[in-house]
């Protein structure tokens, strides 16, 4: 090899290498780099089921058939600085949101929580091999999901006698012509 072809080499691998520096340091004053995530607040469980029940509350239709409006969720105090004006008083703290439980069957999970009008269910998911069958979504004196495989049908019924949400679950083997009986 020529010694000028090796110098060509070795000045390429310099200008890249003084490149590639330069924009790492220039990344690197940038502060948190050009592909850095939004700042973010750490959350605590209280604001994550207050945002949960939020949800929950928006995607039920109110008595008149709108959207029921509800609060949006406030992180918690200690992760978050709040000014406020001394013209401005102190707004109430919003009302407390009802909490979700998960309740399991053999046939699948409901989340489910207790409002005023009654029983509600959040959410359902069937176990693996089950499908819903049928849901009574609430609110109402009982709510209720039906999750079958085809040889038994898994129902739930929650209720908030206790002002939680609890399930009463029953087995039903089907059969040919669609009638079942208790196991």
């Amino acid at each position: 090899m020529s010694a000028r072809f090796l110098v060509g080499v070795g000045a390429w691998l310099l200008g890249a290498g003084a490149a590639t520096g330069g924009s790492l340091r220039a990344v690197s004053l940038h502060g948190q780099g050009i592909n850095a995530p939004a700042p973010s607040q750490q959350l605590t469980v209280g604001a994550v089921n207050r945002a949960l029940a939020s949800e929950a509350a928006e995607a039920r239709p109110s008595p008149t058939g709108a959207p029921s409006p509800s609060p949006s969720p406030t992180p918690s105090p200690r992760h978050t600085k709040i000014r406020r004006s001394a013209a401005v008083p102190p707004a109430d703290p919003p009302a407390p949101q009802p909490t979700s439980t998960v309740l399991t069957s053999v046939g699948g999970t409901v989340v489910a929580l207790c409002e005023a009008a009654g029983a509600y269910l959040v959410s359902w998911s069937p176990q693996q091999g089950y499908e819903a069958v049928s849901v009574i979504r609430g609110p109402g004196a009982t709510a209720q999901a039906k999750f079958g495989n085809g040889q038994r049908v898994v129902t739930m019924k929650v209720s908030c006698g206790t002002g939680a949400p609890t399930a009463t679950t029953t087995v039903h083997r089907t059969s040919d012509d669609g009638s079942g009986h208790d196991e």
